[in-house]
């Protein structure tokens, strides 16, 4: 029962219209050939577990940050924040997570706050594991204000196979930390300028979970982690 109960997770609601396109092309490969509908099954199972939404235990307390997509954490690096958001040159700690299309893409919130500016950008859709990704490929950003009074920038980058961002997060709106706000269809990543003074307590090529991996600790005095061990 748990292991039946672990596969049978929520599906996203955008998931449903592919599923059901998935499933009508497999009964037409199924009257075509045998072989090709066992094909077109494995596929329609795939885009089933790609929209898979499972809950997860995110860690409340204040301070926290906490990673925002499922994935690998393939990147760390000082970078100037998205200029759609019109905050000059200024230059953050970037942490960024790459999702490739096992991962579940459903994105969270990484830390409480509210949404003062959430803007789309068109682009290219590169290989969102490229750095150049996050200045070249279409994007969108949401800044977000703590409690603290310091903020944080949240960047869905789109990728290779990737064509459409879903983002539910208007200016204004309040989160708590590991609450849903969007979906990358296929393949993306995620951005994460942390505030100013932050160290991450994440190194490259740690794989990291949404709602639950703790990306930084605000509150925290411990020395940055060595971002270069695999």
């Amino acid at each position: 029962m748990k292991t039946l109960t672990s596969i049978l997770v929520p599906i996203h609601p955008e998931g449903y219209r592919f599923i059901a396109i998935f499933a009508v092309l497999d009964a037409l490969f199924f009257f075509v050939s045998p072989v090709l509908g066992w094909i077109g099954l494995v596929l329609t199972l795939w885009c089933a577990w790609f929209f898979r939404d499972p809950a997860r235990t995110t860690p409340q307390r204040e301070g926290l940050v906490i990673s925002p997509a499922d994935g690998v954490v393939n990147m760390i690096t000082r970078a100037t924040l998205p200029p759609e958001l019109g905050m000059g040159l200024e230059e953050r700690t970037r942490v960024s997570v790459f999702m490739n299309v096992f991962n579940c893409h459903v994105n969270r919130m990484p830390t409480a706050g509210i949404v003062k500016k959430s803007l789309y950008r068109t682009g290219q859709f590169l290989n969102a594991d490229l750095d150049k990704a996050s200045d070249a490929n279409e994007r969108h950003s949401m800044l977000v204000s703590l409690s603290d009074g310091s903020d944080m920038v949240v960047t869905q980058i789109a990728g290779l196979v990737a064509r459409r961002i879903l983002n539910h997060a208007n200016e204004g709106d309040s989160f708590i930390a590991g609450e849903r706000f969007g979906l990358i269809r296929f393949g993306s990543r995620l951005d994460i300028y942390l505030p100013e003074g932050a160290e991450p307590l994440v190194a490259v090529g740690q794989t990291a979970i949404a709602g639950e991996t703790v990306i930084a600790d605000l509150a925290s005095e411990e020395p940055e982690r060595d971002v270069n061990t695999q």
